[in-house]
């Protein structure tokens, strides 16, 4: 479990594709204080377990279905990411519940600044909007955000200096993919009242008077 608070930046120094999986070996400074093998690591957004790790340095890998999913099969050496270490049960909760599944990707539609705020414009597949709403929680590539606005494709959040300068997203343009993580509440809530609505399936009961009768019930 994460909160969606950036830790750093780090910095992919080598990445190994085989087929549909990836290694990446990423270079970090914060998260490394007290890292372990085994250990969760938000990466851009997507939770990944660290396989070995030296001095500045960890591995992770990349499985086919997070491959498929995010954009992880498009980083480049040299390329910066989010990172956040999972959280800890006794540390101030600042972002919202982020679990590091990423539900899919978006494209960066427009950027703007205004004020001292960056306005940023985000597809999303239409069959997913139903999961946002105005002020709502959203992780974009690991970053937890507010939702500015909502449209029938895509979705708005502002971004503070401070955001802009800490994580990737404040470094994209128009045409670059995100990773994207739905709020848990909105995707159990939803989840909850499909199923609601499915039809029951009726069974025909085997209580009878008989029955009762000849398993001491009367």
């Amino acid at each position: 479990m994460f909160t969606g608070l950036v830790e750093e930046l780090g910095i992919v120094k080598h990445s190994k594709k085989t087929g549909h999986t990836i290694s990446l070996s990423i270079q970090a400074d914060r998260i490394m204080e007290d890292i372990k093998i085994g250990d969760s690591i938000a990466v851009n957004g997507a939770c990944l377990t660290v396989t070995s790790f030296n001095k500045g340095w960890f591995t992770v890998d990349v499985m086919p279905n997070t491959f498929y999913d995010t954009t992880l099969q498009h980083l480049k050496n040299g390329q910066s990411v989010n990172l956040e270490r999972a959280m800890l049960a006794n540390g101030r909760f600042g972002g919202h519940f982020v679990s590091g599944h990423i539900d899919c990707t978006g494209t960066i539609l427009s950027t703007e600044n205004i004020e001292n705020s960056t306005l940023v414009e985000i597809r999303i597949p239409e069959d997913m909007v139903h999961l946002t709403m105005d002020k709502g929680s959203i992780t974009i590539d690991g970053t937890s955000l507010t939702i500015f606005k909502t449209t029938a494709n895509s979705i708005f959040v502002s971004l503070i200096p401070h955001t802009s300068i800490v994580s990737v997203i404040g470094h994209k343009r128009k045409g670059d993919l995100v990773n994207i993580e739905f709020d848990l509440l909105a995707k159990y809530f939803h989840s909850l009242m499909a199923r609601s609505k499915e039809p029951l399936i009726k069974t025909e009961s085997k209580l009878s008077a008989s029955f009762l009768k000849e398993n001491g019930f009367f």
